[in-house]
């Protein structure tokens, strides 16, 4: 045993030595909660900032809102302090300067550099040929299901909707039935009845082989709009609603009178159109290479199907009758009186963009309302 008080620092020592051993936990646990306090502070203020932000600026799902007005076309708009790789996608973006530049560049050298007389010809006199291929080569794979339809046009949730009673909805252009059996899937209305019908008999083939093609309910058959019959087992004034979304692009301009001639005929007084389709100054149009342009804004694919991109100007002038008037010199009395009412016709821009890539792709699609008016 040590003497003169030396046990006395050792024995303090080792219990100092304890006393730390002790308190380092407890140290730590407080370390620990005092980050987790700090931690629970930031995401408090991220969700709070989260919060602040507009629905439609936000990434968290949880925040995203449907718009109430469908020809709105969405609201995240571009303003000059954003970082425009920050989202996949833009509203309402007008396109920029050096855009245009290079689009009227591109136009010129398509104009130059015309689809052949013989080719034209070849690819105007059956077009139903070239759908044929198309579906044969895609099946129903190509397009996605097309379950936006209801947000653009409210009428589809009105005559799918429980208690609506007898409607009657023929779609033009169907192809393999993106939309129509979206459409049957949401459907609580057993009185309605779709007409999907497609110039190309092997799109009809894909619909009609569909698990869920049921004729109580859907009837596919082969039609061309502008043709001279009306769609089979469909009478004159048959029709509630016209569905027509990414179809009149593909007829001629020699072909739209007819083709509006003949939905005017098949609709019922009062009854709508709910129209979409590609606007002039699209990037499907604009990258189109030497070969391809048959007429302005009309151009013929690689698979041999044809695509016209449209002004809202045109397409007004169009569905109220306006551009028949013009052509016409001499006004034919035995004419029919085609003249839709616009009820809207919107443009959706949008600039749609690969942020990993960072490249910037203005897309501008037409979206519209026409209806038949009821007698005077």
């Amino acid at each position: 045993m040590a003497s003169n008080g030396v046990v006395a620092p050792v024995a303090s020592s080792q219990a100092q030595v304890v006393v730390d051993e002790q308190q380092q936990p407890e140290q730590q646990l407080a370390a620990q909660i005092s980050k987790l306090e700090i931690a629970e502070e930031k995401q408090q203020s991220e969700q709070q900032q989260e919060e602040q932000q507009p629905p439609h600026r936000s990434h968290d799902p949880q925040f995203n809102q449907k718009r109430s007005d469908p020809f709105q076309f969405g609201s995240r708009y571009l303003q000059e302090q954003d970082d425009v790789f920050e989202f996949n996608a833009w509203d309402h973006v007008e396109t920029d300067d050096s855009y245009k530049e290079y689009a009227e560049q591109q136009y010129e050298m398509q104009r130059n550099a015309p689809v052949s007389d013989f080719d034209k010809h070849r690819f105007n006199s059956d077009p139903a040929k070239w759908w044929n291929q198309f579906y044969k080569n895609n099946t129903a794979n190509f397009f996605k299901d097309r379950k936006w339809l209801q947000q653009e046009f409210p009428i589809l949730d009105k005559v799918t909707s429980e208690g609506y009673g007898p409607c009657t909805l023929l779609e033009i252009g169907a192809g393999a039935g993106n939309t129509a059996f979206p459409i049957l899937s949401k459907n609580k209305n057993p009185e309605l009845k779709i007409h999907a019908c497609d110039f190309s008999k092997k799109a009809v083939e894909v619909m009609r082989s569909h698990e869920a093609y049921n004729t109580d309910q859907m009837q596919a058959d082969v039609w061309d709009v502008a043709g001279d019959e009306l769609p089979p087992h469909l009478g004159e004034n048959s029709v509630d609603v016209a569905l027509m979304v990414f179809i009149f692009s593909a007829l001629s301009p020699l072909q739209w009178k007819k083709a509006v001639e003949n939905v005017y005929r098949v609709l019922k007084p009062g009854g709508e159109v709910c129209f979409r389709d590609y606007g002039r100054g699209d990037l499907a149009q604009v990258r189109f290479k030497k070969g391809r342009y048959l007429d302005e804004n009309f151009y013929i694919r690689g698979d041999g199907t044809r695509v016209y991109f449209f002004e809202k100007d045109e397409l007004a002038d169009i569905w109220s009758g306006k551009l028949f008037t013009k052509d016409s010199e001499v006004e034919d009395a035995s004419e029919p009186d085609i003249r839709f009412v616009i009820e809207d016709l919107g443009v959706d821009r949008r600039l749609l963009v690969n942020r990993a890539k960072k490249l910037k792709m203005y897309r501008c699609w037409l979206q519209g309302r026409f209806r038949k008016p009821l007698p005077q």
